[in-house]
């Protein structure tokens, strides 16, 4: 009698044990301090990926949070109710892991001095691989925490920071952003939200259309007081508590929750502000710049999300494809198979170069580097704009990968497939993020020193590995590409082409820098770096006549691919 041969699950699989370049990656990244102190937290991250964490992402998302206007005897009580599933990812993400404190002060996983950005990256690039909707306030947490000990007064940060940061879910308070409006998407300028002093206090009045975290403790939002004048000159940055320093509800209304295609498990609505108390954040007339920096954050965050999304869909593929037959043969060792699993890998990998090389350009920013500052300007805009296009089509086609399965939600795919989509429309639309690369590459000559950076990188990187001039002037001319582009209003068309072919470039450069610490280090996927430089060379940039057969018969990553 034939068996029946069940659908692989990949239920159990430590998601970090079972992607061994992550952990050789990290050697590359941190010092060996908090290496040692990072590494057992993402091995017991990595344990609950495909297990605890999955079983309550899939609650979670099977079951959206509700709002409440009323209480049965018709008393006010507006409140959000979550379900218990996504209430313990919350205790996981911000009580177990420290998420959103581990950048802002020392304590977390017992160490002294707060966290270099990778620890809290690389284990949100885990928790991703399960959990998308809760990692918004989990950015929006700490990255208000940041704008707000960076430009808030004293008295601001000393009333709220230990709360923003706090591993007790009972104590914390969580942040959001408010600013988008119906008429104000990504154009900022035209935001109409007023604030007006009454009293010696500021209050708000107007409405925020997408407001994610909406009953969240604290949020960001950006006003124009009555003397703001007009465009993003006009505008203020104001801290907005949900509840009143008296213990009273502060005059907004949550209007309704949005029915969303992803991120189903967290809470996204529309609110009214009703002349809410809120207090000005820095300087008036500066809010579009602070605003900016949490925006930022937000991109970088929402990169790794993307980047973290795209393992998943890989790990997966990989998983299937060793364990599933069709037509006698592995899947693993049909051809055409092989092609699309090496296509997959290489634009994961990509992403994931991009955003843990970005935090690690990040922190020596931190440190007032300046010219870390200027690389980080130009880095942030483009992995938004690519590696979250990227994560889109490899979700689809790993969802494919598992066939009609794929399509159920009692699987995962199709759940990171709808959050994917999210990416390239959080914190700004390819569009828009593609035209914020080449203003940075025209106005704040951003571009120019990640080119002198990429140069740094790659002489450091030949040393080792003998002349790598094809990556290096493949590089260079993606830039002069986008140079042309952003000095030129008439090329503006161009802009998504040339901003593309800066991200292969430089990712290409930074997997040989990889490529070379790796093999400094003797680590064994020192190859297999250099080798996925170069087939993004190979593949997405270098000239190729599309109806001429390849010389070579198989991608040399399917070497590598380990099936």
């Amino acid at each position: 009698m034939k068996l029946h041969q069940n659908i692989p699950d990949s239920t159990g699989m430590n998601a970090f044990r079972n992607d061994p370049v992550m952990a050789e990656l990290l050697k590359i990244y941190l010092p060996s301090g908090f290496l040692e102190l990072a590494l057992p937290q993402l091995d017991r991250m990595g344990a609950m990926v495909n297990d605890r964490l999955e079983q309550l992402a899939l609650a979670a998302d099977r079951n959206p949070p509700k709002l409440h206007i009323r209480a049965r005897n018709g008393a006010a009580d507006e409140r959000i109710e979550k379900h218990p599933a996504y209430e313990e990812l919350e205790r996981i993400a911000f009580g177990e892991f420290g998420l959103a404190a581990m950048s802002h002060r020392g304590g977390v996983f017992g160490a002294k001095e707060k966290l270099p950005p990778l620890v809290k990256y690389a284990l949100v690039y885990l928790f991703v691989q399960s959990e998308f909707g809760l990692c918004c306030p989990l950015s929006m947490t700490d990255s208000l925490t940041r704008t707000l000990t960076r430009f808030g007064s004293d008295e601001l940060v000393s009333t709220y920071f230990d709360r923003l940061t706090s591993q007790d879910v009972d104590q914390l308070f969580q942040g959001a952003m408010f600013m988008t409006e119906q008429m104000a998407g990504s154009d900022v300028g035209s935001i109409e939200t007023t604030a007006r002093k009454v009293d010696g206090e500021w209050r708000l009045y107007g409405d925020k259309w997408f407001c994610s975290n909406p009953d969240a403790a604290l949020a960001m939002v950006l006003a124009r007081p009555g003397n703001g004048g007009a465009g993003t000159r006009g505008l203020s940055l104001f801290l907005l508590p949900r509840i009143l320093p008296d213990g009273s509800r502060n005059a907004y209304r949550i209007l309704r929750l949005k029915d969303k295609l992803g991120t189903r498990s967290m809470a996204s609505g529309e609110i009214t502000l009703e002349g809410a108390t809120a207090y000005l954040v820095g300087e008036a007339g500066q809010g579009f710049k602070q605003m900016t920096d949490m925006i930022n954050m937000s991109r970088l965050a929402n990169g790794v999300r993307s980047a973290g999304l795209m393992r998943r869909s890989v790990n997966e593929t990989l998983f299937i494809a060793r364990n599933r037959s069709a037509f006698g043969k592995r899947l693993a060792d049909l051809p055409l198979m092989r092609r699309q699993l090496a296509k997959l890998l290489v634009t994961a990998e990509q992403g994931r170069a991009m955003v843990f090389h970005t935090a690690h350009v990040l922190e020596a920013s931190d440190r007032d580097d300046t010219a870390m500052t200027r690389v980080l300007r130009i880095l942030t805009p483009l992995i938004k704009f690519r590696t979250c296009r990227d994560a889109r089509k490899v979700a689809g086609d790993a969802m494919e990968v598992r066939g009609g399965c794929g399509y159920i939600e009692e699987w995962s795919d199709a759940r990171v497939l709808r959050d994917a989509h999210l990416g390239s429309i959080w914190e700004g639309t390819s569009n828009i993020v593609a035209l914020d690369v080449a203003r940075a590459a025209r106005r704040e000559d951003a571009l120019s020193a990640l080119s002198g950076y990429i140069d740094d990188l790659m002489k450091e990187a030949a040393s080792i590995l003998g002349p790598l001039t094809d990556l290096t002037g493949a590089y260079h001319r993606a830039a002069a590409l986008l140079q042309a582009v952003a000095e030129n209003p008439a090329r503006e068309a161009e802009t998504r082409r040339a901003a593309t072919a800066v991200y292969n470039a430089t990712s290409a450069c930074i997997m040989a820098w990889e490529s070379a610490r790796l093999t400094s280090l003797g680590m064994a996927g020192a190859d297999a770096r250099l080798c996925l430089a170069h087939e993004v060379l190979r593949h997405k940039l270098a000239a190729r006549d599309p109806l001429a057969l390849p010389e070579d018969e198989e991608s040399p990553v399917a070497d590598i691919l380990d099936i």
